[in-house]
């Protein structure tokens, strides 16, 4: 097989990571839609998203490991291939339930992000590495800002099923490229696939995820609520020691406890609650009717374009922050990234009367999620053993998107906790919910403080020669 240029492979992995990250939020703005073409509730189309969330959480840490064992180049090609299916059963589905399943199957894509970035550990130069995980960020971040955008303009202009029929052409043109361009990495991970681990690892994953999509619906105090969270505990306890004793775990919980993995963990988890509930309910707010007190009553497409500034800001800051990491590294970057977007959603909490305010707190926070990304990937894969980048990467993701959704969580509790006449939540609300999104992505600035600048060897999960201490930046 001819080697390729890195150029090449990179271009096929951030196509594949931006078409999985687009698809994150791409079907929400259409969800009425979806709603009202398939004749479904509400409450049923709202699992069009909690399945995928489900899923990504599920496969991204497990795939991510298979990665490691097997051969990152087969497991990416494999997992673009249920992008593809996931994609297509998605366009041609006849029913919400045929949809929701399709959604499952392209939550698999969550594994595209932690074999890349694998990926590009193993094949690039060293001194490519960083850049190139920097703005494998950049295309990641701003591929959910993508989906924001284009949203509107395809379902006005087409159907919301083109939502689903342009991934197919794109991820199938990857495919294809893939599979004779990227080379399949020689470094791999002894052991193998715990599979009572994933087992473990997913059922306390699913039960602390549903719970905070559906409580809303389900009510807080409700038994099922409660009896999944209690699971979700009862569970996670089991899988740390499983996993402890271990002689192949799934996750090494030696490498999650290196302090600069779990300091830039903790980070993740509350810049990833803030950064998720900005993307849930900015756009809300700016389509409720001006009526209501607040909002500007604009239309699908009209609040995808308020969030276009986010999508450039993220892009740009994430492709920068490649070229500042070198000098004044990773640590201070993710810092910056989560006091950006503290300040953004400070500025929003005091000021959202006009759409130009909208369109700087969208720019503002967009620019700390590109340097955060990045930063945060950096950090992780500097940080572990190559044979543990797709399993440590792919916990970090999963943690970020855990955050999320306590975020989005706590945002809905305090925006739709009391509703007008109309039904429409009160301005107070949306700034008490704003306030708490500041507070934590103040609190991911103060984790990312934490984060050492120097860090021991690492620890491998077999014998091996002792490796002399790193820089982290």
């Amino acid at each position: 097989m001819p080697r390729a240029s890195t150029r090449l492979t990179f271009t096929v992995l951030a196509t594949g990571a931006g078409v999985f990250s687009m698809l994150q939020s791409l079907i929400a703005p259409a969800l009425p839609t979806v709603q009202h073409a398939l004749h479904t509730s509400q409450s049923t189309a709202t699992w069009v998203m909690t399945a995928y969330l489900l899923s990504a959480s599920v496969f991204t840490p497990i795939l991510g490991r298979v990665g490691d064992l097997v051969g990152k180049k087969r497991t990416l090609v494999a997992v673009l291939l249920a992008v593809l299916a996931g994609c297509l059963i998605a366009a041609l589905a006849p029913d919400i339930g045929v949809l929701i399943v399709a959604r499952i199957v392209q939550g698999v894509g969550g594994a595209l992000f932690p074999l890349s970035f694998g990926i590009i550990r193993d094949e690039f130069a060293p001194g490519e590495v960083s850049g190139s995980i920097s703005n494998l960020s950049a295309v990641i971040a701003a591929g959910g800002g993508v989906g924001m955008v284009a949203a509107g303009p395809i379902v006005s202009a087409l159907d919301y099923r083109w939502l689903f029929w342009i991934p197919v052409a794109v991820v199938a043109a990857t495919v294809l490229i893939a599979l004779r361009y990227v080379p399949e990495s020689p470094k791999r991970a002894e052991g193998k696939v715990s599979w009572g681990g994933a087992v473990l690892l997913s059922g306390w994953l699913v039960a602390l995820l549903l719970p905070l999509s559906q409580a809303g619906q389900w009510g807080w105090g409700s038994a099922r609520v409660l009896g999944l969270f209690a699971a979700a505990v009862v569970l996670f306890a089991v899988w740390l020691t499983a996993e402890a004793r271990s002689r192949s775990p799934l996750i090494d919980l030696r490498v999650l406890r290196l302090p600069a993995v779990w300091t830039t963990n903790t980070a993740a988890l509350l810049f990833g609650a803030g950064m998720y509930a900005i993307w849930s309910f900015l756009p809300g707010f700016v389509q409720t009717p001006s009526a209501a007190g607040y909002g500007f009553g604009a239309s699908v497409t009209a609040s995808g374009l308020l969030m276009l500034p986010m999508l450039v800001a993220m892009f740009l800051s994430g492709v920068l922050s490649g070229r500042l990491e070198p000098r004044v590294g990773a640590k201070a970057l993710l810092t910056t990234g989560a006091a950006l977007g503290a300040l953004a959603c400070g500025f929003l909490t005091l000021w959202h009367d006009a759409p130009w305010q909208i369109a700087v707190v969208a720019g503002l926070f967009g620019l700390g999620i590109g340097l955060a990304f990045a930063s945060m990937a950096n950090l992780i894969v500097g940080s572990v053993p190559p044979e543990q980048t797709g399993a440590a990467t792919g916990m970090n993701a999963n943690i970020r998107t855990i955050g999320g959704s306590i975020g989005a969580a706590l945002t809905s509790v305090l925006v739709t906790g009391r509703l007008q006449p109309s039904g429409l939540p009160y301005a107070s609300g949306y700034t008490h919910g704003w306030a708490l999104l500041a507070l934590l992505c103040l609190a991911a600035a103060g984790a990312a403080l934490l984060v050492p600048v120097r860090r021991p060897a690492h620890p491998a999960p077999t014998p091996a020669p002792t490796r002399a201490p790193a820089q982290v930046r």
